[in-house]
Formats: C-alpha cells, structure tokens, sequence
C-alpha cells in the first residue's frame, strides 16, 4: 500500500497549494513560539481553505499546549486534528481531546526501542501515533531540527492505530525510510525547505512524488 504524506510548518499559500496539489493528505501549521514556521491560528484558518475543498485534513501542532491555547487554536483555526509534540502524559492527551473535541496525533520521541514501546499507553486515546527522533538534551524545540532516527526499530510493528514517521525526511531519503519502517504515514517539515521555515514548493511536489514511489 502506497504511503501517504503529512506536509508540516506550512505559513504560505504557495505551500499549501503544493501539497494539496501534490496530493498530501495532511497540512499541518505550527503553534509554537520557537519554531521558525509559528503561525498564528487566525493566519493558519486563511491559508486552511484550500486543503479543506480538497478533504485534506488540517492539523495544529502543539507543544505542551496549556487550556488557554488549545482553546484559542479551536476556535481560531478549527483543525481536524491536534498533534502533541511535547511531553504531554496519557491523562493531558485525553483531557485535551475532550476539551478541544477534536482527535489527536502524540507524537513519541525516540531514540531505542522502549522509546516505541512507550507508544501503547496512549494507543487507546489517539487517532494517529507519530515517531520523531529524540532531540538533543540541548535542543530548543522537539522537533524540525532535521534529525533522523534509526527506521528499523518500527520494522515490523504493529500498532492499533495509524501512525506516521517522521525526523529528517526528505525527497532523497523517504523511499528508504518507508521501505526500513513500513511506515504507512510520513511527515516532512525541514526537509522540503529552502532556509529555516522557508518551504519550497518545488521540494513539497519532488517529496510527495517520492512518496508515491515509495
């Protein structure tokens, strides 16, 4: 089955019309303040309509949200999906969810194979799992920092909900990946820009061709 794609950290129409054009099926926008691609969720619901005609799913990327922001980002942008980026516990996930009334993707950080295992706490209460490589102790956010993890630790298992991978993916790498995964969802940030935040549409496009090669 051919893997499907999530274009994170859009802040442009330009990207946003590549990635629904090249047939993402996500579109993410940024809610966090050290990140280059931070957007506000008012400017996040002008650039959504596009992906929403064509039944892309939009998604608000979060870091350790308090109520007060998930609340704004409910209302101002109204996304499809929630993604937890940080270190959110089981109880903060459904406590989120609920509040918010929308369906999550937990991002796990992971660097060795207990890092994966830590995914079944959550199983119960998400739509999506996601695997991110684990930042350096010195890192200033989670994650777009480029950095890929070791694909084979997913090889091979399974999990009852979908889940994507993701960390330092690109046009040249992500055949690969999904092939030493099994990844059925990637996600690309980093990897299809032209300086810190700066996506290029052309690289969205080359991205979403290899994904479909994949």
């Amino acid at each position: 089955m051919t893997a499907k794609a999530k274009i994170c950290g859009l802040t442009t129409p330009e990207g946003v019309r590549a990635a629904v054009d090249g047939g993402a099926a996500f579109v993410g926008f940024m809610f966090f303040p050290k990140s280059p691609r931070n957007i506000a969720p008012e400017a996040a619901a002008r650039l959504a309509p596009p992906a929403r005609a064509k039944g892309v799913k939009v998604v608000a990327v979060t870091v350790d949200p308090a109520d007060a922001e998930v609340d704004a980002i409910a209302a101002g942008l109204s996304p499809d999906l929630i993604q937890l980026h940080g270190q959110e516990s089981p109880a903060r996930v459904r406590e989120i969810a609920q509040r918010s009334g929308r369906s999550v993707i937990k991002v796990l950080h992971v660097a060795e194979a207990a890092d994966v295992d830590a995914a079944r706490a959550y199983e119960p209460l998400v739509e999506h799992l996601m695997f991110e490589t684990k930042p350096a102790k010195d890192a200033d956010r989670p994650g777009g920092l480029g950095k890929t993890f070791d694909w084979t630790l997913l090889a091979g298992r399974r999990f009852s909900r979908p889940w994507l991978l993701a960390g330092g993916l690109d046009p040249w790498n992500v055949e690969a990946a999904v092939a030493a995964s099994g990844a059925p969802l990637v996600d690309v940030s980093s990897g299809v820009e032209r300086g810190p935040g700066l996506k290029d549409p052309a690289l969205i496009t080359a991205f979403l061709d290899a994904v479909r090669r994949a």
